[in-house]
């Protein structure tokens, strides 16, 4: 859940940037625009009456920010749910103030990097309005910064900053981003330097604890698959790659989690185990040192959720401030005590004074008031007793003030003595990592090289393997087509023997041909020479013949009886005749 402080930072910088007279007061249209973009963002549903009901009773014109926070605490604040995305609230609201306090155009960075210095500054901000972040909270920032660069941290430029600073120990978010944007404490690209503010934003404000490729095995297939992990204080998410366009599930922890190592086993090493109350997460990492680390990162979520505490950055933000806050109540009470003593210095001199009146009226005085000057007199010896005393203990208050100030700049001295330590000690850790994903690199390289040789062998002895079944497919269809070729022979043998057989029958038929063809002309010969003799009997004897659709003619052998042709025969053979008989007689 976040913060309701965190939410209100950024509405401050909305609020001051509508604010644009810088009266302290904003008017109702754009305070109505402002509220409705907010419960648009945070997914609460918008009441557009409630503002003009809640201050119907001040219509006199604009408002201000203590008119505007109780509607946005009833209204607003109090409604807010957990899923709503909080980098879209922080862009609205950083849209309205980033154009109005600050010209993009002096800066190395893009807009985009100086939105994420604002978040981190309101998140290391004092809890104090106007908002501004301390010079602690700068170092650190800046020294995270540093490291995330790969450069060390420089304590000359800090003082040198500190100098230009004169007495100032505070800077605002539109400070803060000029100075980091100007390049002051860096001399990087600004690729790099974008990069380096990514890291941080990632790590201060979206809780990214520890994030990197690891195999994880499946649940339904028990396939191992190679996955990037996000570690958060809540939960550890995991996706295709890098780039989190694909998000494949969450781990979620909570105090009834744990983690554990696992022996190799099924050929995977530098095996681990998250279990949760109904399931469990088999994972592998890339080398023993990554395993511990993932394991000591994942136990620390686990103990913070047992504890309750939030994310790690932000108890050590409160840490920081806690300690500040001691600091300064050690000051206060220094100084208080200081001026205690003061003052009672103070009234024993005006005590002292008095007392020196007194013996000089004393002196004056007569022999009776020598009792009483006797009396004032080791009244007096005892005052100077007891201020003697006060100075004593005033010189050890000021020796143990002395005292505290050099044990708390030894202890800082120390402090950043194991800070440097730690970060040179990180930045060897940091090319360790580095020697590692290069031998990793090479050592992919050559897995992938001699996975592409014995695919090249596979398909070297497919090939052989096409080429031997090929060959005794072409053996196989050889054999078919010279068995074809004999059944062929065989079949022209037949069909040449029935040739024969057939030329014989057709010579027989020819044979026979021949004689029915003598037959049917002596046939004819005959016929012809009964019908020569029948038409010499004209009109005994007359053949039937088929008649002709011709219109019948009339004969001495009646109708019909002959052809046109027939006739006209008939009347040749009857002219030669009678043409005969004429020259025989």
């Amino acid at each position: 859940m976040w913060l309701r402080d965190e939410l209100l930072k950024s509405i401050w910088h909305a609020f001051t940037a509508l604010d644009a007279d810088h009266r302290g007061k904003v008017s109702k249209s754009q305070l109505k625009v402002l509220s409705y973009n907010l419960c648009t963002v945070m997914k609460i549903p918008h009441d557009p009456v409630a503002l003009e009901e809640h201050f119907k009773d001040d219509d006199k014109g604009p408002l201000s920010n203590q008119g505007y926070m109780p509607y946005l605490n009833k209204f607003i604040l109090d409604k807010v749910r957990e899923d709503f995305d909080i980098l879209e609230f922080n862009k609205i609201c950083w849209t309205l103030c980033f154009h109005k306090s600050i010209c993009p155009k002096r800066l190395r960075i893009s807009e985009d990097d100086a939105f994420k210095v604002w978040c981190i500054f309101n998140f290391l901000s004092e809890d104090k309005y106007p908002l501004v972040i301390v010079t602690e909270e700068i170092e650190y920032f800046l020294q995270k910064l540093m490291e995330a660069m790969g450069s060390g941290w420089s304590e000359e430029k800090c003082a040198e900053y500190r100098l230009q600073m004169n007495s100032r120990t505070c800077l605002t978010a539109w400070e803060l981003i000029e100075l980091v944007g100007t390049g002051y404490f860096s001399t990087v690209s600004r690729p790099t330097l974008s990069l380096a503010i990514n890291e941080v934003f990632q790590e201060l404000i979206l809780d990214v604890l520890k994030q990197g490729y690891m195999m994880k095995k499946g649940h339904k297939r028990k396939n191992w698959t190679e996955r990037w992990f996000i570690l958060r204080p809540n939960s550890m998410s995991y996706y295709v790659g890098e780039d989190l366009v694909e998000k494949k599930g969450d781990i979620i922890l909570d105090q009834n989690c744990c983690v554990e190592s696992l022996p190799d086993k099924d050929g995977k090493k530098c095996l681990f185990i998250i279990k949760c109350t109904d399931i469990s997460f088999e994972i592998s990492a890339s080398d023993k040192k990554k395993k511990q680390e993932w394991i000591q990162a994942i136990q620390k979520c686990i103990q913070l959720r047992r504890l309750g505490l939030s994310s790690p950055h932000r108890e050590s933000r409160l840490r920081r401030r806690e300690l500040r806050q001691r600091q300064q109540v050690e000051e206060e009470d220094l100084v208080e005590r200081m001026r205690e003593l003061q003052a009672a210095n103070d009234n024993k001199e005006r005590q002292l004074e008095a007392m020196k009146k007194m013996e000089e009226a004393a002196a004056k005085a007569t022999l009776e008031e020598l009792r009483r000057k006797k009396t004032q007199l080791d009244l007096q010896d005892r005052y100077r007793l007891d201020l003697e005393k006060e100075k004593m203990v005033r010189q050890q208050m000021e020796e143990q003030v002395a005292q505290k100030s050099s044990e708390l700049e030894q202890y800082l001295l120390r402090v950043r003595e194991l800070e440097n330590m730690y970060h040179q000690l990180k930045e060897a850790l940091e090319d360790e990592r580095q020697a590692k994903q290069d031998e990793e690199a090479m050592r992919k390289l050559q897995a992938r090289l001699l996975e592409e040789e014995a695919a090249k062998r596979a398909e070297l002895e497919q090939m052989h393997l096409q080429q031997q079944r090929v060959l005794s497919q072409t053996e196989a269809e050889r054999q078919e087509m010279v068995a074809e070729q004999l059944a062929k022979e065989r079949a022209l043998q037949a069909a040449q023997l029935q040739l024969e057989r057939l030329e014989q029958e057709r010579r027989g038929a020819l044979e026979q041909y021949k004689e029915v063809s003598r037959k049917l002309e002596r046939a004819t010969n005959k016929t012809r020479t009964w019908k020569d003799k029948v038409a010499k009997h004209e009109g005994l004897v007359r053949l039937i013949q088929p008649g002709h659709k011709a219109p019948q003619r009339i004969t001495n052998w009646g109708p019909a009886s002959f052809t046109d042709a027939e006739l006209e025969m008939r009347k040749k053979s009857w002219q030669e005749s009678k043409n005969q008989g004429a020259e025989a007689q």
